[in-house]
């Protein structure tokens, strides 16, 4: 099928403007940046070639690449380029995998804080942070934490996944009926928007724990 064939809403450039760059997968992503495949062959088909091809390879070259049947030189120069590119961007920044006990050390700034601070953590593909954002401060509840506050950043920075935690001033970890209400509602809105709630972690001074997200 020609990739003017599909539904807008599958093509590469049309899903990336209305929906964001982080609802693309690799393959998308790739048929984005060569904009054509060739006769008999769309552009993700071809996309999906060459990602086979460099997973399959410990290194390419413009040589290797170009050998893949529709791409040629100026193409195969463009891939190589991205490749590069993201492997010298993501090698300066810090791989940050939000588990439990990483969200309890990101919010060493708020653990002892005597108000309520809910912050949402954004993840790419890999789990790896993003960005983090504070949504409010102040008492939580369902009403105060409202999801275009928390999910509008999502959007914004392209994350697939969504990390959210908040402190209690008590000093106990244990989830309050509003923590629970809270998570579900988020958990129901992310399920619409296609970005999955994959934790909500209270923290205190010494301790964190868990707020069960309904699966």
């Amino acid at each position: 099928m020609k990739i003017q064939d599909a539904p807008k809403y599958t093509r590469p450039r049309e899903k990336l403007a209305r929906y964001g760059i982080g609802k693309l997968n690799d393959e998308e992503l790739l048929a984005t940046i060569l904009g054509s495949g060739m006769r008999g062959t769309n552009v993700v088909q071809l996309s999906r070639k060459i990602l086979k091809r460099v997973d399959q390879e410990e290194s390419v070259d413009l040589k290797t690449l170009s050998k893949i049947k529709g791409l040629g030189e100026v193409k195969a120069g463009k891939v190589l380029a991205v490749l590069e590119l993201g492997k010298r961007r993501y090698a300066t920044r810090p791989h940050i995998v939000l588990t439990p006990e990483e969200v309890f050390i990101q919010c060493k700034d708020i653990r002892e804080s005597r108000r309520e601070h809910f912050v949402a953590f954004y993840v790419n593909s890999r789990g790896v942070l993003i960005a983090r954002e504070t949504i409010s401060i102040g008492t939580l509840t369902a009403s105060l934490v409202h999801p275009r506050e928390v999910f509008e950043p999502a959007l914004r920075h392209g994350a697939v996944g969504i990390v959210v935690a908040h402190n209690h001033p008590s000093g106990d970890c244990t989830p309050s009926e509003d923590d629970e209400l809270v998570t579900e509602h988020l958990k129901e809105v992310g399920e619409l928007l296609g970005i999955e709630l994959l934790d909500h972690v209270i923290v205190t001074e010494e301790a964190y724990r868990g707020v069960e997200v309904p699966r």
